[in-house]
């Protein structure tokens, strides 16, 4: 009780101070977030530490202090369970006010309270139960406060509603469901007479109405309003307003000049300063943040915004952190904020009113938001609806960055209560329901790459899905975004659509005593493209790239390169004259694979940019470097008008036979080789390496150097096609021995040479000759083609690491290899399962498949071994993730991975998102060949360096 005290002496020296101020004082009775807590007496009645009165944080959801018991919000599907926890939470809290505020207004605001919420003040009701878990609520507890004396604050809070229709719109859910006051309380103390609330439309134009809520408007009334840029100290002009007297109920206009327009790329924002007077004495003043801009929803053409037709590249978005559950505190939504504005996004939509400092930060970074009244799919009563669609509008409508009012999701609506938005809101923002096609606004969730039958092909309503790419794992999100993204943007209705979701929705269970282990309830929670606390998976670079505002043109750098590219402006506002360009050339030494050493750039410049307008494609071009050949690759980094990267993209400079040339390291020397032919087995030696081959198979069997035997071995194995040995034959030469297995099937010959100096080399020709299919019924190879190239065995036990050159660091699926760039990569081992490791999520994983190999060191505890490829575009495959273990529902597992551990292909398979994989776009597809009679088959050269050097 000593901490009370204390904050009681603190809060009465803080009101002697402001007791003159006449603006509405804040003062926080909790802390102002979970960082920053203040604690209340509290009682949980059921769960953990139950029924005996301790302390809490507040603000915090219960849970996550220790009380009471987790639920999970799909309890009654794939969790089985008949009833939700239903324990309820009482708090006690003592505060002082001194006398001097006899004359004033009090208020107490609740942020938040989950969900039936009963507050007293000195054991009198402040009000009617507020039933809603996500809302802001107030109380006028003028009458009840007692002046310079202990004041008792009682809150009776009960996780489970007894509303039904509560319980179906927020406890039938796919999220966690949570008890407590887990946004923080604070009194407002304003002058009798007082700006109560304002509603404000501040157009493109300067011009301004609002629809203003007095308390006791004073006899001769007038409003002095004046804007001050948000970012300097520049004043505009003072407009004073007549108010009409005795109507606490009045629209009020004026209208300022040059304004500067806020937009999600220009975010402007301006503070705008109200002051009521009295026969010219100012009584009371009240200040908001605001944005210019001009909306409007025009029916079977688009969403413009300031005049231009938007497309939102959108994502939901949970308020969750792993060890508070729903309170969070502003630097998470500056972080999140920056982490969407990082992934290209500009848009961001919820499940229910979020964080008022979340929306602050979307203002003034720049994202549009579509908010959303809780009603995951059931909706409120009529009379419970009407009231928390009012507390969400009253609370939000200033907000520039809001541009949608949500009514629920998928069926979480009510239809009667459509209209009450528009009674709050003078903008007249549209509200839509959620998945439906409803009152000319098509919001489809999770459409197929062809959806079509009037939603899209023949439809006649904006097209924007509120939800597509679901994320399970490290299913979709950016695996199959960029067919489906290309598609719908041809679409003159297309307005945007919304990912699901950002973030995988773990929590730190308090109740899993003696383990610090997090939860996501198996696969229902774990859908983000970042982990629980912000840690980047793969999507996240693929949707940067994707949706990058800047798009260069495919090109391939050649000979004839100019330093000339096409690239296209898919900002909505911006000119690209406004962003800067810079270049670097990179290049590697031979031994980068056989040392430590790392790239370094070899020329370097910004890029004169150019005046590209939004929706133009236009060349831009830089002067090439003398030594600009002499590199390796190039890259080329953007960033916008704040100097936010938007993207770097990178294109290799040489093919990959010049790379492996380059970095396989060559020892010039004497030594002899030889052949052997014990048995079935074929022996090629050197003075460093040994390579035993199965002559009826074609397999390796058996690789030894000076340190012993290479557990590389049992390939090449064929995938996606059959194959098997007709004969072989070998040849000798002076710096080489050599054995070739000509094939029946999908591969033609496969040629092995073993070098004196102990480098060996194995060149294959597959899908050559379309007769030879001598000993298979059939086709040899798939109709239809998702895996396709050779495999070979190698165990995982003792690896350490891997450095290769080739499109890095993520690992790729078919339909994702946007968001990896060419370079020289390394990363450790570990066994990330993407949305379950969340004890330990190492990025980037390690196994997987990786795009455009060139050549790479597999490290282990035994030694040192070398791939290199003489073919550009192959994919690499290094062992198979791990599949998730804490699944508890149908899931959506990752492609069948090909045999064995380390692997050569040309095609792998395509991650499915949400949908099966038909229902993908083209990229995500298998594909198909035909072989003819002459073709020269298909190529693979493959190098290894087995010497442990």
């Amino acid at each position: 009780m000593e901490i009370k005290r204390y904050l009681i002496i603190f809060i009465t020296l803080f009101f002697s101070i402001t007791v003159l101020s006449q603006k509405t004082e804040i003062i926080y009775l909790s802390g102002k977030d979970f960082k920053n807590p203040v604690q209340w007496d509290f009682m949980c009645t059921n769960g953990m530490n139950s029924k005996k009165w301790t302390t809490i944080n507040i603000p915090s959801n219960w849970e996550l202090q220790g009380f009471g018991e987790y639920t999970y919000g799909r309890w009654y599907k794939e969790l089985n369970q008949k009833e939700p926890s239903k324990e309820e939470g009482f708090y006690k809290y003592q505060f002082k006010v001194p006398k001097d505020y006899k004359d004033k207004n009090i208020t107490i605001v609740f942020g938040g309270a989950m969900t039936d919420t009963q507050v007293k003040i000195n054991g009198k009701s402040a009000g009617e139960i507020h039933q809603g878990g996500f809302y802001e609520f107030k109380y006028d507890i003028t009458s009840l406060v007692n002046f310079d004396k202990i004041n008792l604050l009682e809150v009776h809070v009960a996780k489970h509603s007894s509303n039904k229709s509560v319980n179906a719109a927020e406890r039938k859910t796919d999220w966690w469901l949570f008890g407590g006051i887990y946004r923080p309380v604070w009194l407002e103390i304003s002058p009798k007479s007082f700006i109560k609330h304002i509603a404000v439309n501040a157009k493109m134009d300067g011009s301004l109405s609002a629809d203003i809520n007095f308390e006791n408007i004073p006899k001769n009334p007038t409003i002095e309003a004046t804007i001050v840029p948000v970012n300097d100290d520049k004043k505009h002009e003072t407009k004073t307003i007549k108010l009409k007297v005795d109507k606490n109920f009045q629209k009020i206009s004026t209208k300022w000049k040059d304004v500067n327009t806020w937009d999600p790329e220009n975010p402007n924002m301006y503070t705008l300063n109200l002051s009521l007077k009295n026969n010219g004495k100012t009584i009371h003043t009240y200040s908001t943040k605001i944005g210019f801009r001009t909306l409007k929803f025009l029916k079977k053409d688009g969403i413009y915004l300031n005049d231009k037709k938007i497309i939102m590249k959108g994502i939901s978005r949970h308020s969750i952190w792993p060890e508070s559950g729903r309170s969070t505190d502003k630097s998470i939504s500056i972080l999140d904020v920056n982490l969407l504005k990082d992934m290209n996004i500009n848009a961001v939509r919820f499940h229910y009113p979020v964080d008022k400092h979340f929306l602050e930060v979307c203002d003034s970074l720049g994202l549009l938001v579509l908010n959303e009244l809780a009603g995951w799919q059931n909706g409120y009563d009529t009379k419970t609806g009407k009231k928390l669609i009012k507390e969400t509008v009253q609370r939000d409508v200033n907000h520039p960055s809001v541009i949608i009012w949500d009514h629920g999701n998928e069926g979480g609506w009510n239809e009667e209560n459509d209209a009450v938005f528009h009674q709050y809101d003078p903008q007249k923002r549209i509200v839509i329901h959620p998945w439906a096609d409803f009152n000319g606004w098509d919001t489809h969730h999770y459409p197929t790459y062809l959806t079509g039958m009037h939603r899209f092909n023949n439809g006649e309503n904006v097209f924007f899905p509120t939800e597509f790419m679901h994320g399970t794992y490290d299913n979709g999100i950016g695996a199959g975004l960029e067919d489906f993204w290309n598609r719908y943007k041809k679409s003159p209705l297309f307005a945007g659509a919304f990912i699901w979701t950002m973030l995988d929705e773990a929590v730190l269970r308090t109740d899993w005593k003696g383990e610090k282990k997090y939860d996501s309830k198996g696969n229902l929670a774990p859908d983000g493209v970042l982990g629980p606390h912000r840690e980047k998976e793969g999507s996240f670079f693929a949707v940067k790239e994707i949706w990058s505002p800047i798009q260069f043109k495919p090109k391939k750098v050649t000979s004839t390169f100019d330093g000339s590219f096409l690239i296209s402006n898919e900002y909505l506002f911006t000119n690209l004259s406004e962003c800067k360009f810079e270049y670097r050339v990179l290049k590697t030494d031979n031994s980068v694979l056989y040392t430590h050493n790392k790239s370094k750039s070899i020329a370097s410049k910004s890029i004169k940019s150019i005046n590209i307008e939004p929706g133009e494609t236009r060349k831009i071009k830089f002067d090439l470097p003398t030594n600009f050949f002499e590199g390796d690759w190039l890259e080329i980094k953007a960033y916008d008008k704040f100097n936010r990267e938007i993207y770097t993209w990178t294109w290799p400079i040489h093919e990959a036979k010049y790379f492996t040339k380059k970095l396989f390291s060559f020892n010039k020397t004497n030594n002899k080789v030889s052949i052997l032919k014990p048995g079935s087995k074929v022996i090629l030696n050197s003075n460093s390496v040994s390579v035993s081959l199965d002559v009826l198979t074609g397999l390796i069997t058996n690789i030894k150097n000076k340190k012993g035997n290479i557990p590389f071995k049992n390939g090449p194995k064929p995938i996606g096609m059959k194959a098997k040995v007709l004969n072989f034959k070998t040849e000798e030469f002076k710096d080489s021995v050599v054995c070739t297995f000509n094939y029946s099937g999908g591969i033609d010959h496969a040629k092995w040479t073993l070098f004196n100096d102990g480098r060996l080399k194995l060149k294959l020709i597959l899908l050559k000759n379309a007769g030879r299919t001598n000993g298979f019924d059939g086709a040899f190879f798939e109709g239809q083609i998702n895996k396709f190239g050779v495999t070979f065995d190698f165990p995982e036990e003792g690896v350490t690491s891997f450095k290769w050159l080739g499109n890095g660091p993520y690992r790729v699926w078919k339909n994702r290899i946007p968001g990896t760039e060419f370079g020289l990569w390394e990363k450790s081992y570990n066994k990330t399962i993407t949305g379950e490791s969340f004890e330990n999520l190492v990025y980037p994983e390690f196994k997987g498949y990786h795009a455009n190999f060139i050549a790479g060191n597999l490290k282990t505890e035994t030694g040192n071994y070398k791939f290199f490829s003489e073919n550009d575009h192959l994919f690499f495959r290094l062992f198979t993730p791990d599949l998730p273990k804490n699944s508890i529902s149908k899931t959506f597992p990752q492609p069948k991975f090909p045999t064995g551990n380390i692997s050569f292909m040309y095609e792998i398979p395509a991650m499915r998102a949400f949908k099966p994989i038909e229902h993908q776009g083209p990229e995500s597809q298998p594909t198909n060949i035909r072989i003819k009679k002459g073709d020269d088959g298909i190529p693979m050269t493959l190098w290894f360096d087995f010497r442990n050097n």
